[in-house]
């Protein structure tokens, strides 16, 4: 099993509890550790054998650190009988690039999130979740947060956050040597969540390539920063695709980045915030229920749009997110004339709690 996500969103506090309730004796080694880098350096059958001993039951930490991982899991898996492994890592474009390929049909991938609201309502009721969401939608849901009580504290472990450690696996290569650039693209993108976004405006912007530009978003998306949200179209001639949407998989992250932890009753971005957190939160419980539909924003040139679209099974389900209860809301004409199948319902804070724990 191979176990992906940001740091500090809990991977390591899991593996040590699975650990400690194992039934079997594990082997537990810390992939950024030198000694664990040595022991695994020599890629040999006899190697990993005398290594395990008795243990069938391998769990690696941060194992992106060790320089080709997924042949040496490959071997291990492929030579020694029983092996069960855990191998997480902070970095997608680590841990995909050096072990998804030597291990295809042999591990599965499990994405893990700062905490959802799916999570958090096995330990509160309805009346704390609601009163809860304003601090959601600025602070975010790092697992930390809940254990620090002053806003103060939780505004500097975010910035920290930020600054010392989802950036940290990125800056550390080889090819990204302007930190400055890499900050400048998501802080810009920070302000034009929900926006839809051209790779050549925000080049001319950076004063950067559009292929540097393009490699810079990969680099955050598989560092599990931001994901793209592509418009939808079955090529009809009125509809956009050409440009996307950003969003941030944590609000908290998104704040900390423009440096504005600011109430709701004192910002002038609550829609984006609004929209930013129902499309994270619904994207951790389709994970959770291992559902992977596709997903879209629609847009025509007359200006009809849906801020989210679903593709799932081949049925189309279109949903428009509304921060005031009452906002009325048209489905789009040319929506219905196309995709007379679909569904559509409005997203607002009456019914917000039915799209994110479904």
């Amino acid at each position: 099993m191979i176990l992906l996500g940001p740091r500090r969103v809990g991977k390591t506090t899991l593996l040590k509890t699975i650990v400690n309730e194992a039934k079997e004796s594990v082997l537990f080694l810390n992939g950024e550790d030198a000694d664990t880098t040595h022991m695994l350096e020599n890629r040999s059958v006899a190697n990993y054998t005398r290594l395990l001993g008795d243990k069938r039951f391998l769990v690696i930490d941060e194992a992106q650190a060790i320089a080709g991982i997924g042949l040496k899991l490959k071997l291990m898996v492929d030579s020694i009988d029983g092996l069960k492994i855990i191998a997480s890592g902070s970095s997608a474009f680590d841990m995909t690039n050096k072990v998804g390929e030597p291990l295809v049909g042999r591990a599965y991938t499990h994405m893990m999130y700062p905490l959802s609201q799916l999570e958090l309502s096995t330990c509160e009721n309805a009346i704390e979740t609601h009163g809860a969401l304003e601090e959601r939608l600025v602070l975010g849901a790092y697992p930390e947060l809940f254990s620090i009580t002053e806003k103060q504290d939780k505004e500097m472990y975010l910035r920290e956050l930020v600054n010392a450690y989802l950036l940290k696996d990125i800056l550390s290569l080889d090819g990204v040597q302007r930190s400055n650039k890499l900050l400048s693209l998501l802080k810009m993108l920070a302000f034009r969540v929900g926006c839809e976004i051209s790779i050549e405006s925000l080049g001319r912007d950076l004063g950067m390539s559009k292929n540097t530009v393009d490699r810079y978003l990969d680099l955050l998306s598989k560092a599990f920063v931001i994901f793209r949200l592509p418009g939808f179209s079955r090529n009809l001639d009125n509809e956009i695709t050409k440009m996307s949407k950003w969003y941030f998989f944590d609000n908290g992250v998104r704040n900390a980045l423009i440096s504005n932890f600011n109430t709701l009753a004192m910002r002038d971005d609550v829609g984006k915030l609004w929209e930013n957190y129902l499309i994270s939160e619904r994207i951790k419980m389709l994970s959770a229920n291992e559902r992977y539909p596709n997903f879209y924003f629609w847009r025509t040139h007359t200006r009809q749009e849906i801020d989210w679209i679903e593709e799932e099974n081949a049925n189309l389900n279109a949903y428009e997110f509304k921060w005031k209860n009452n906002a009325k809301v048209r489905v789009p004409p040319l929506w219905q004339k196309n995709y007379k199948d679909s569904t559509f319902d409005t997203v607002s804070r009456n019914n917000y709690l039915d799209f994110i724990l479904e």
